[in-house]
Formats: C-alpha cells, sequence, structure tokens
C-alpha cells in the first residue's frame, strides 16, 4: 500500500475509533440527539467549520477558482462569515434555551404547531439528504484516482467510513470527530498552500504569474475572468451576483439546520457567542487558503477537465507524495465530517419531528433513531451509485432554499410577536416552491432572469410578505406567547462575570483581525499584483487605488465591522440580561 492509501485508511480508522468511543458514552436521547448539551467551546467550533467545508468546498469551490473567479468568491467571505455573528447572536441563543431536540422541534413548540414541525422535518430530510448524496459523491470521486478501486466501490467505502460512527454515536461521535477533522483538513490545506507555492517560486512569484497569466487573464483581478466562456459577461453581474451569493450564504449560516443545529449542543450561552465569533475568524482564513490554492494550479495547468479536480491534480503532480497524500486524506475528511452531521440530522429529523414517536420509551426512541439513521444512509449510498456525480449544483440549491424558506421565519420566531403559525407555515411554503420553481427553471432554461432577481432573493421576499400577509388580523395562542416569553429569559450563566469577561475577548480578536486582513490583503495582493500589473511606478506611492486595493480595505472593513458590532451586541446582552 502506497503513501496515498496509507493515508486513506488511516484516517478512516482513525474516525471509526473515536466515534466507537464516543458512542459508549451515548445512554439518553440528549446524549443521541444533542451530545448532552455539554460540548465546549473548542468542539462547537469543530463541528462548526466541519459541517460546512465539505468536498464541495475542496472540489466545487475550487473548481470556479480554478476557473477565474476566486476573488468573487473572497469578495463574499466576510459577508458568509458574519452571518455566524448574527445568527449565533440572534437565533441560536434563543434556540438553545429553548432546550429542543432539533431546529423543527424549535418551531413546532415555538407556534404550537404540528404541522410546522412536520414541514420543518421533511425540509430537512430532503434538503439534507440530497446534500448528503452530493457530498458522498463528492468524496466517492477522490479514491478511483489513486487507487484501483472503481467508483462504485469508492461511494461504498465512503458511505461505510462516516455511517459507522454516526449511526452508533449519533452528535456524541459527530462532535468530536468533526472536531479532529476540522484540525487535520486546517493544517492540510495550509500545508497544501505552501507546496502549490512553493512550486511556482513563492508567494510573491505567484500573485506575479497569476497577474500575468495568458490563458486566464484576469484570474485573480477584482474583476475575476471575463474571457472566452466566461460565466459572466461583466464585472458589474459578477459583483452583484457575488453580493447575493454572500448575502444568501450568510443567512444560510445563520439559521440552517446544520449550523443552527450545532448551538443545541453547547455547554452554555457563553459557547454560543464565542463559538460564533471564532468560527468567523477561522472561516475567514480556511476559505481564502482553498481558493487560492485552487487558483495557483492554474500556473501549472490551466486545462485540467474537469476543474474540480483542480487540487486533486495537485496532490499527484505538485507535491511530495506524503504531502499529496494528507491532502487527499483532508478532502475526504472534510466530505465525511459534512455527510456524518448531513446524515445525522437527517435521521433525527425522521424519528423526533416527522414520526414523533412520543408514546416509546426513551430505550425504543433511540433504537429507532439508530435504525433510521443506518436507513438513510443506504438510501444515500443507493442514490449516489445511480445519479450522475456531477451534481455540485444541489448544494447550492439546497443552502438557498433553506435560506429563503427558513429565514424570515427563524429571525421572526424570537423577535415577532405578531408572526401567527398560520403566517410562519404558510410563509415556509411560499418560500420552498418559489425557489423550487425559479431553480428549475433556471436548470431546463426554461426562462433566464438578470442576476439581479435571484431566486433566493425572490423567495425571501415572497416568504416575508407571505408571512405578513396572512399573520395580519390573525390570533397567537397563549402557548405561544409562553414559550416566546420563556426564551427572552436569561439564564443563571449571563451574570458569571468570570465567564463574561472571557467571552469579550472574541469580539476584540475579532476587531484586531478585521485590521490585520485590510493591512495583509494590501501587502500580499493588492500591491504585488499591481507592480505585476505596472500600476505602481518607481518613486510612486506604496499602493494605488483600484479594485484590489477596494477588495482589501472591504474584507478588512466588514471583519471589523463584525468585531465591533459583537462588541457592542454581546456587551447590551450581559447588560440587560436578554
Amino acid at each position: 500500500m502506497d503513501a496515498f492509501g496509507i493515508a486513506i485508511v488511516g484516517s478512516l480508522l482513525v474516525y471509526l475509533v473515536v466515534g466507537n468511543l464516543a458512542g459508549r458514552k451515548v445512554k439518553h436521547l440528549d446524549d443521541y440527539f444533542v451530545a448532552g448539551r455539554n460540548a465546549p467551546t473548542f468542539l462547537i467550533l469543530g463541528t462548526l467549520v466541519a459541517s460546512v467545508i465539505g468536498t464541495n468546498s475542496f472540489l466545487g469551490d475550487v473548481s470556479m477558482a480554478y476557473s477565474g473567479y476566486a476573488t468573487p468568491l473572497i469578495w463574499s467571505v466576510p459577508v458568509c462569515v458574519l452571518g455566524y455573528i448574527l445568527g449565533g447572536l440572534y437565533f441560536g441563543r434563543y434556540l438553545r434555551r429553548a432546550e429542543s431536540l432539533t431546529v423543527a422541534e424549535f418551531f413546532g413548540r415555538r407556534f404550537a404547531s404540528r404541522r410546522i414541525r412536520v414541514l420543518a422535518g421533511i425540509l430537512v430530510l430532503l434538503g439534507l439528504g440530497g446534500y448528503l448524496t452530493t457530498v458522498t459523491m463528492g468524496a466517492g470521486l477522490i479514491l478511483p484516482k489513486i487507487t484501483d478501486l472503481t467508483y462504485v466501490q469508492a461511494l461504498f467505502i465512503v458511505w461505510f467510513g462516516y455511517s459507522a460512527f454516526t449511526f452508533y454515536a449519533g452528535s456524541q461521535g459527530v462532535v468530536i470527530t468533526d472536531t479532529i477533522m476540522f484540525m487535520f483538513f486546517s493544517v492540510v490545506g495550509v500545508i497544501s498552500l505552501s507546496f502549490i507555492l512553493g512550486s511556482s517560486g513563492g508567494w510573491f512569484a505567484s500573485v506575479e504569474k497569476l497577474a500575468t497569466l495568458d490563458t486566464r487573464d484576469g484570474i485573480i483581478s477584482a474583476a475575476s475572468y471575463l474571457g472566452p466562456g466566461a460565466t459572466w459577461e461583466s464585472t458589474t453581474d459578477i459583483w452583484i451576483w457575488t453580493a447575493i451569493f454572500g448575502i444568501s450564504w450568510g443567512i444560510v449560516f445563520a439559521i440552517s439546520p446544520w449550523q443552527s443545529s450545532r448551538y443545541l449542543m453547547a455547554r452554555d450561552e457563553h459557547v454560543v457567542m464565542r463559538s460564533a465569533c471564532i468560527t468567523t475568524v477561522v472561516l475567514s482564513v480556511l476559505w481564502p487558503i482553498v481558493y487560492f490554492a485552487g487558483t495557483a494550479v492554474a500556473i501549472h495547468n490551466s486545462h485540467i477537465d474537469p476543474p474540480a479536480e483542480a487540487m486533486i491534480w495537485a496532490a499527484l503532480n505538485l507535491m511530495p507524495p506524503v504531502a499529496g497524500a494528507l491532502l487527499l486524506a483532508g478532502i475526504l475528511s472534510a466530505g465525511l465530517s459534512s455527510a456524518s452531521t448531513f446524515l445525522s440530522l437527517t435521521g433525527f429529523a425522521v424519528t423526533n419531528d416527522i414520526m414523533q414517536q412520543t408514546e416509546l420509551d426513551e430505550a425504543k426512541r433511540l433504537r429507532l433513531t439508530r435504525f433510521t439513521v443506518l436507513t438513510i444512509g443506504i438510501a444515500a449510498l443507493i442514490v449516489a451509485v445511480f445519479a450522475p456525480p456531477n451534481i455540485f449544483w444541489i448544494t447550492t440549491f439546497v443552502a438557498q432554499a433553506f435560506a429563503a424558506c427558513w429565514g424570515p421565519v427563524a429571525f421572526m420566531s424570537v423577535w415577532s410577536k405578531s408572526i401567527t403559525e398560520s403566517g410562519a407555515f404558510w410563509g415556509m411554503v411560499a418560500g420552498i416552491v418559489t425557489c423550487i420553481v425559479l431553480q428549475l427553471a433556471a436548470l431546463f432554461e426554461l426562462f433566464s432572469m438578470p442576476v439581479y432577481l435571484h431566486p433566493i432573493l425572490i423567495g425571501a421576499v415572497i416568504s416575508y410578505l407571505t408571512i405578513l400577509i396572512v399573520s395580519h388580523g390573525g390570533s397567537i395562542s397563549e402557548e405561544e406567547k409562553q414559550f416566546l416569553a420563556k426564551i427572552h429569559i436569561a439564564p443563571p450563566e449571563l451574570a458569571d462575570e468570570a465567564a463574561a469577561a472571557a467571552t469579550m475577548i472574541w469580539p476584540k480578536v475579532l476587531i484586531v483581525w478585521g485590521i490585520v486582513c485590510a493591512i495583509g490583503l494590501i501587502v500580499f495582493y493588492a500591491r504585488p499584483y499591481q507592480a505585476a500589473t505596472g500600476q505602481l511606478t518607481e518613486g510612486g506611492p506604496y499602493v494605488v487605488w483600484s479594485g484590489e486595493l477596494l477588495l482589501a480595505l472591504v474584507f478588512g472593513g466588514l471583519m471589523l465591522a463584525g468585531g465591533l458590532f459583537s462588541h457592542w451586541a454581546i456587551k447590551r446582552f450581559y447588560a440587560s440580561g436578554i
């Protein structure tokens, strides 16, 4: 067995052993569903990052970066990650206070509605079931590149890798293995970037070569690639798409079931607020690393087809065998971490929210949930075997659908006293139906819409308007009022001054990080790019005004703003006890 095989098999064995050990601690439903509600900050950070960075980041996003669109992705990063601040502070904290087992259960209890809970559970099952299938496919595409395995054999190994510990340990195992995987693929990502850049002569040499790359003119410019076969016709279209992309994913990170449900496992509210701030910083580092690494591969080979395999090509051709093996194992780990989260959440949705077998005792419900998780995993494997593997579009569709149909309801469920059960139900229905119709119309090219009329914007607006119209004149039950009042009662830990002081450190870190980002992007991106493209003159200013400089200032400025906002908000929470 070569280095690639050893790295893959070794990583799988580690996750299986750790998951098995964690599974021994599962005695109750709380242990299986929400890890006993006792996870510390580092584990919540690990599972938040690992559940969002999967094979679609290392393959799908890299495909876009390699094709000439790294800068739109980087433009969107600060907008995306600030969703954690809004979500953690204005939804996640209250979600945890409700002490529900799932987000769908929270919606059902908030509106005293079985149909809302079932609808939310069905959306989780279908949406995350599709997401689970795509990350399984993504991970399955890796193994045949480095072994003699067929695609189907690889799918089975990948499926077994994440199903074994998820089935047995539930969230108790997922949160721990997610954190291990997060540490692994983060370190591997940094090492991989160093090797890819090293093969190009280093950071500044790589920036110069990319700035003047004939085959991808503008590949790292602020305007991005607009040459033959470009995805967008103008820079304006790119920037509009980038803004919408960033906002939509920001909403996803704030309220989506595979992100907000992580807060249900937190030890206390301090953990929720700290992990939201730290995740914002970590992802603002990891994503640009992945994007730039994928882009830099074009220096050596600008004709990789499909472009989603750019990082795989780099592992096999630009890196020493051991480093390349670790990169592929890291990509596989990213896929396994996301898959384990999606598998557990879909299983929980079926038994806890759709079936709601409340007449069963705890032991029987636990056995039923494990059986359901295994069944859904097998179904995802079967779909992955027979469906075409190039369906990464599902991930964006799922994210947009949840943002449109859950976004307005999620925030209003905490902050609105006028939203009714009917308004929430039909708002979710209107949002998801709008997204599905518009996305299918675009997929089958039935009609085209301007970039500013994005399905998520239309879906979210229609969802919100539906909530207002249906709720107008409606009545709110006493049970709903009491539940809303209950989740606005601050828990005792907010009065702990020592814990509060520790929490307040992280908004300050975010503020400093915003300044560091702006300076770093100017020094390591804007200036060397301008020098390579002849915008700087000898004896002239250090840097001149350009889109690249604007990118550096916007990126750092948004991170700084996020830090200032979170500092103000958290301080206010502590002072007012809300």
